[in-house]
């Protein structure tokens, strides 16, 4: 068969004539063959996913109650465009209980369909071609990926472990805090696990007014937070002039299918996404906005169990972790804790890269964890590996975790 004409007519930013035809294996296809052949080849052995980056229960019951009942409503078929009243003033109460932030809710707050999607949109509406995004590495890249589709430059800042896993902004040359319209930050931090102080945001903001630069505060993990109160950069004064910040339901109301975030702080910029948006979707499902109104206006009865949970974990993982020789540190949010790889083992095995040392674990261990590279050679791994049974079997699979790792004489 001819090849089809529509592989000179791709798109260069998808690689164009080139597209399908790149052999690359990505790190998480990677890991998921592994896990594939680490389950051929041990059938009857239970994985032990740590790899995962997603709540592994489901919403709250009265939450999914709140849903069948407004699904079943007449008034609720109908497209939700830029959004409902009911969910928009459930955002404000909670921003304003939770983060001690004031927002308008028809002029500063819009939803949407996932964080995901949110970090899609924005830079349609701040980069044109040569404009710079500021991302952070290791990190979630969609916002970079499509300033690039845009023909905008990213500029990576690494998240180092000496400096709090916070980037360095002075790094920035004079072209490059010229040309920047948008700064990503992200914390409690994927996949770091470090939390931000409001010294920190301070300093952002400050550096954000110095350069007319819009920061996108990625706050998904931002009620995982076991550092202290949970923190939102609005709350910092003056942020509202060059910030706009992103929460979700997934994370901290267990509701990561349900496809539901919000975009808040700058009226401007809140005004430009709704009206990207616009153009791009219909809005989510109203049944699902107040199913989320019931969740918010709950987070004091929700949020904290989810939070406990996987700070427990974490702090059990840790613990395991550094008896066998590991630097690791309890995470100050998220739920994800992140460590230096060993360079090897005392009987001769080597490893060059946080993803050698992530595939022997999947392959010798039968842990599956996701190696980063990109500042050093770390692994993360993830607390929310599924215990269906309850603690009990949350503290079997704690148990089995230390006992798959012990006898083995890492070296750093």
């Amino acid at each position: 068969m001819s090849e089809s004409f529509l592989q000179n007519n791709f798109a260069e930013r998808i690689g164009g004539a080139r597209y399908g035809k790149d052999t690359t294996i990505y790190k998480f296809e990677k890991i998921k063959r592994a896990k594939r052949a680490a389950m051929t080849a041990n059938p009857g052995v239970s994985i032990i996913d740590m790899g995962v980056g997603e709540p592994d229960d489901m919403a709250f019951p009265e939450v999914i109650n709140a849903l069948a009942e407004e699904a079943a409503k007449w008034e609720n078929r109908t497209y939700a465009d830029n959004g409902i009243s009911e969910f928009k003033n459930a955002v404000a109460r909670y921003m304003k209980s939770l983060y001690k932030v004031d927002l308008d809710p028809e002029k500063e707050i819009n939803h949407s369909i996932g964080s995901k999607a949110a970090l899609s949109f924005l830079p349609a509406c701040f980069i044109n071609p040569g404009d710079i995004t500021i991302m952070t590495v290791p990190g979630y890249p969609v916002m970079g990926t499509w300033t690039k589709y845009l023909g905008g430059e990213v500029i990576n800042l690494p998240l180092l472990e000496e400096k709090g896993f916070f980037p360095d902004l002075s790094s920035l040359n004079e072209d490059q805090r010229k040309r920047a319209k948008l700064l990503y930050l992200n914390y409690p931090n994927n996949p770091t696990g470090a939390s931000a102080d409001e010294k920190m945001f301070a300093e952002a903001v400050k550096f954000a007014k110095e350069n007319n630069i819009l920061i996108v505060s990625d706050a998904a993990y931002a009620p995982l937070n076991f550092k202290g109160k949970p923190l939102s950069i609005l709350s910092i004064p003056g942020a509202k002039e060059v910030a706009v910040e992103l929460h979700s339901m997934s994370k901290g109301f267990n509701m990561t299918g349900w496809r539901l975030s919000w975009v808040c702080g700058n009226e401007l910029a809140i005004k430009a996404f709704s009206d990207v948006k616009d153009n791009a979707d219909s809005g989510q499902f109203a049944a699902i906005q107040k199913a989320a109104v019931k969740a918010l206006d709950n987070q004091a009865h929700i949020t904290p169990k989810i939070s406990q949970k996987y700070e427990h974990r974490l702090k059990r993982m840790t613990e395991t972790l550094k008896r066998i020789g590991f630097p690791a540190r309890m995470p100050e949010g998220s739920f994800y804790l992140y460590v230096r790889a060993p360079k090897g083992t005392s009987d001769g095995i080597s490893f060059a890269s946080g993803e050698d040392f992530s595939q022997w674990l999947i392959k010798e261990k039968l842990i599956s964890s996701v190696p980063w590279d990109d500042a050093g050679h770390y692994v993360r791994f993830s607390a929310t590996f599924v215990a269906r049974g309850g603690k009990n079997e949350e503290e079997e699979v704690l148990n089995e975790f230390e006992r798959r790792l012990s006898g083995v004489k890492f070296i750093f």
